[in-house]
């Protein structure tokens, strides 16, 4: 399971809030090309969001705070969520993409500028994430919260491009 952002203009965003197929393609695309417009964080993902909700972020940079898709009010792991999720247009992987709009990334932005590798993880203590089943649920070897932090130059350099330039992201697990 990875985690996955692509840039779009607002009016991408707008295409893809009724046509995710396209939004699919384009994203595809992107991660194919290795284009600046994707980025991911392979299975770190869900230690830099436990991390950065950690310390406070408002903004849920790793699994969006937008929905495209009303999910049905059914229990996650139910049955009728898994049919639900085999259902969609298209195969996102791990459920439906959502999204940041510009103004979610830019305070995003602005909150990682001043973020250190070493403020994500200082104090933290491998158990924690351990205890609250954060995936992928090695955090007892060696190295592994330095794993995760090795990915914030780049979450924050493309953060910080998105803002510039006005951008939403796009966020899906696949």
């Amino acid at each position: 399971m990875n985690g996955n952002w692509l840039r779009v203009s607002p009016d991408e965003l707008e295409r893809a809030r009724t046509d995710l197929g396209w939004a699919y393609e384009i994203a595809m695309t992107a991660r194919d090309d290795n284009s600046g417009r994707w980025t991911a964080t392979d299975k770190a993902w869900n230690g830099l969001d436990f991390l950065l909700d950690r310390l406070g972020f408002e903004i849920p940079l790793v699994l969006g705070a937008e929905s495209f898709v009303e999910l049905p009010d059914v229990e996650p792991d139910s049955e009728e969520m898994f049919d639900f999720l085999e259902n969609l247009e298209d195969d996102w992987g791990y459920g439906p993409p959502s999204y940041l709009t510009p103004a979610q990334v830019a305070a995003a932005a602005s909150q990682l500028a001043t973020l250190t590798e070493d403020d994500l993880i200082r104090g933290v203590d491998p158990q924690e994430l351990n205890r609250a089943e954060v995936y992928p649920g090695t955090w007892e070897k060696p190295g592994e919260l330095a794993w995760v932090a090795h990915y914030l130059p780049d979450v924050r350099s493309f953060f910080a491009a998105s803002a510039k330039e006005g951008d939403a992201i796009i966020c899906w697990l696949d």
